[in-house]
């Protein structure tokens, strides 16, 4: 690795059901908006879980506008969304792969659920296979753009975006690549994925009113609220991205990937596997626990997620943190589950940035055994120049990646 090269952050873009640009997310966010309602994607009645945080109904057309038609047919809608995602924060950013070298320019996207359901029909036809491919994401832009460096997925469940990103960052740091566009897309908004997390009792059941069944960090919360979206991160090279001048967000400074090898669902008692990665993120940076100033959780909503999160954060940062904030984007738009961790750390970098802390919402209950600033209800301003952004996934595969201040 090269010690002295920076990755930088210079580009950015969320779909969610907050919002289709970035602009749109943010605003809703810090307005501490849900995005959760009733399914109106397929008929709900009779599954114990009838909400979800869907996309807005304007997608597809929106998405119309930006894909061929014979290309879109050869895609599902998750597939759409992640291309149409890239190809909003490449114009936004004005970047023309004209001027790169194209076999260093990488695409890193993580994955669970391409989204090939009977939610979109299961008819076999000429593009069934195409839109099975959890690879198809990927190859699509690369082939808008004609990149010809390395392009593939990651699938490591609910932090494979951020696996993803990691990947990213080691691409740059080893000097074989000068950008690499990262993030991930998902949806488990279909009948049998639901039914399947309601016999593993993961998925809250509070359906009315939908907006106040994610909880984070709540008493009364009773498991996670599925969502779908999108989150693309353009990492770049320090040389790369002010030689182009173009636009720096923040410096993505470091990460560690771990697996506890413990429990294909649970994580380990109290927290042991969260707190490990989470140290070896700070020595990975070289950035001492005193100088972190917020933790975007994984944050899920679920009795023993939560509670094992912030032990960890406590056996970590000890007694400074109950001054650390620490909030969960999932009280809003749900779990994005491959698109989790790109989503959540496109939002820990913008509150570097924009100097304001995201709420956890719904959380007017705390529960008595969590007793840290979870950011309750209502953002708000705050100096943040070093953020953690936590992954923990089923099968134990864990993730925390560190973003800082850039100047």
């Amino acid at each position: 690795m090269k010690k002295d090269t920076k990755v930088l952050i210079s580009g950015m873009n969320i779909i969610s059901s907050l919002g289709l640009n970035l602009t749109e997310n943010w605003d809703n966010l810090v307005k501490g908006k849900s995005g959760v309602k009733r399914i109106t994607l397929f008929d709900p009645n009779g599954l114990e879980t009838q909400i979800a945080a869907q996309v807005p109904d304007t997608f597809e057309e929106f998405a119309a506008t930006k894909v061929k038609k014979r290309q879109s047919g050869q895609m599902t809608r998750v597939i759409r969304m992640c291309l149409v995602c890239a190809k909003d924060t490449i114009e936004q950013e004005e970047i023309s792969f004209d001027t790169f070298d194209k076999s260093r320019v990488a695409v890193i996207l993580g994955v669970v659920n391409t989204g090939n359901s009977s939610v979109e029909g299961k008819d076999v036809s000429r593009s069934s296979i195409l839109k099975g491919m959890n690879n198809a994401m990927s190859a699509w832009i690369s082939m808008e753009y004609g990149l010809t460096g390395p392009s593939y997925t990651v699938a490591t469940a609910c932090s494979s975006s951020a696996y993803a990103i990691a990947l990213g960052y080691d691409l740059i740091k080893s000097g074989k690549a000068d950008m690499v566009i990262t993030g991930g897309a998902d949806s488990i908004i279909n009948p049998e994925e639901i039914t399947g997390f309601n016999h593993l009792f993961a998925l809250s059941t509070q359906n009315d009113p939908p907006e106040t069944a994610s909880k984070p960090f709540s008493e009364d919360r009773d498991g996670f609220v599925v969502g779908e979206g999108a989150g693309i991160m353009i990492l770049e090279s320090e040389v790369s991205a002010k030689k182009r001048s173009a636009t720096i967000y923040g410096e993505l400074a470091g990460y560690a990937l771990t697996t506890e090898s413990y429990n294909i669902m649970a994580p380990k008692k109290d927290g042991e596997g969260m707190a490990e990665t989470m140290k070896k993120a700070l020595a990975d940076v070289g950035v001492d626990a005193s100088e972190v100033d917020y933790i975007s959780a994984h944050g899920t909503s679920t009795m023993l997620n939560d509670l094992y999160e912030t032990m960890a954060i406590k056996k970590v940062f000890g007694d400074k943190a109950s001054s650390i904030a620490v909030s969960s984007q999932k009280s809003m738009i749900g779990h994005t589950v491959g698109a989790a961790g790109v989503i959540e750390g496109i939002v820990s970098t913008l509150s570097i940035r924009n100097g304001i802390l995201t709420p956890t919402i719904n959380l007017h209950k705390p529960d008595p055994e969590l007793d840290m600033d979870f950011v309750p209800n209502v953002s708000r301003k705050a100096n943040i120049r070093v953020a953690l952004s936590n992954s923990f996934a089923f099968g134990g595969h864990n993730a925390t990646l560190v973003f800082r201040k850039y100047e």
